[in-house]
């Protein structure tokens, strides 16, 4: 499929600029939740509405939308998105901010005009947290705690910029490139097709259909509607094997095309807020780490050993089913601290949220579960995850060697 100039220029942008990885991607879907009706629309095929996709050139838009997650996190897990989570920019830290929308339900407007300006503002309840990005400048502020985050040329370095960029980039950014990224990535394992028409934000959208050809994994299907004038996807819902509440059920209630208001991007810090400047690669002011996950539980830090930092170091299967497996080669194994009488209590209870022990060709370890991830961890220190049953994954982990 041939790449044009507005092709190319549309996937520059990103909305927000700041927003870190697949929260990017969904923000700047925006889709929505309940279908009015199904229109009639001229027929097309799965491939006719990618080029539509890939063609759209739309780069001015305003709205509001909802986001709709349920990973089945477990309450220690959901602990760990915001909430403080060390990082250092406090209240209005967009990582802290952003990382919630990976739990429950959030209400948002949103507003883009191009590359440069941007701005998403949570209206959960009475406070409001925005996030702008205007020319050189991102600011983030909580009405709440009135607090003000700021970075300097974002593009250019910084912790929620430059990193957040380049996540942003990889992510594919703009709602464009991000469906034609999903749906270059699907290869031979999805069957890709269009289901029925939908209305979407007062809006006609036909509705692309993701299916993995295989079972195995956790996700049935994901769909992507998509606007039939335009060709900007209106919304994504990714759905479970297991049924129930989607996974995923992000988008639009409201949405304009027309250019935003210069001022909807302009923004002073109001007085007496307290205004934190970002800092560079993603550390806090005395060079600690400004957010931590597992290594945060006292005693698994040398369980981890920083895994995942460098990728896995294997992948196994491909498509929908595909498990990473990460050999920490950390020299001590859950079983380790299970004996230790010394261990902090923390990291014993840690261990047993994971789920049952387990044990096979591998050896011996503990599974976690969500509803999309199951990762097994193994007394010796490897991790196998992915978005597949607990079956299949224990399966992949027999037959590794």
């Amino acid at each position: 499929m041939a790449t044009n100039d507005k092709t190319r220029k549309a996937a520059r942008y990103a909305v927000p600029v700041a927003v870190a990885g697949v929260a990017a991607a969904t923000v700047a879907m925006v889709p929505a939740f309940a279908n009015a009706g199904s229109p009639e629309l001229p027929k097309v095929t799965a491939q006719q509405l990618i080029e539509k996709i890939a063609a759209s050139d739309v780069q001015q838009f305003s709205g509001s939308a909802k986001i709709t997650t349920d990973l089945g996190l477990p309450s220690f897990a959901s602990g760990l998105l915001g909430g403080g989570g060390g990082v250092a920019g406090g209240s209005a830290d967009p990582r802290e901010k952003l990382a919630q929308l990976a739990n429950g339900t959030h209400t948002l407007r949103v507003a883009a005009d191009g590359p440069d300006r941007q701005k998403l503002t949570f209206v959960d309840g009475k406070d409001e947290y925005s996030l702008i990005h205007n020319g050189a400048e991102v600011w983030a502020y909580d009405s709440k705690a009135n607090e003000v985050w700021h970075e300097k040329d974002a593009g250019a370095g910084g912790a929620a910029g430059r990193d957040h960029h380049k996540t942003a980039d990889r992510a594919g950014a703009s709602p464009q490139q991000v469906a034609k990224e999903v749906l270059e990535a699907a290869g031979p394992t999805t069957e890709v097709s269009v289901g029925e028409t939908a209305q979407v934000a007062g809006r006609d959208a036909y509705q692309l259909v993701l299916k993995p050809k295989h079972g195995g994994s956790t996700l049935s299907s994901a769909k992507i509607a998509v606007d039939a004038q335009n060709g900007v996807p209106l919304r994504v819902q990714v759905l479970s094997a297991e049924g129930g509440k989607p996974i995923l059920d992000a988008g639009f209630t409201k949405v304009d095309f027309a250019k935003p208001a210069a001022d909807t991007f302009a923004f002073t810090a109001p007085k007496g807020a307290k205004v934190t400047e970002g800092t560079p690669g993603g550390r806090g002011p005395g060079g600690e780490k400004e957010f931590k996950g597992l290594e945060s539980f006292p005693g698994l830090e040398a369980v981890t050993g920083g895994a995942g930092a460098e990728g896995p170091s294997k992948v196994i299967g491909e498509g929908w089913s595909a498990i990473a497996r990460i050999d920490t080669g950390a020299g001590r194994g859950l079983k380790d601290i299970e004996n230790d009488k010394n261990a902090p209590k923390e990291a014993k209870q840690f261990l047993d949220s994971l789920g049952d022990k387990v044990k096979g060709s591998f050896g011996e370890g503990r599974v976690f579960s969500t509803r999309v991830v199951n990762a097994l961890i193994t007394d010796d220190g490897r991790v196998y995850a992915g978005a597949v049953t607990k079956d299949a994954l224990l399966k992949a982990a027999n037959a590794d060697r």
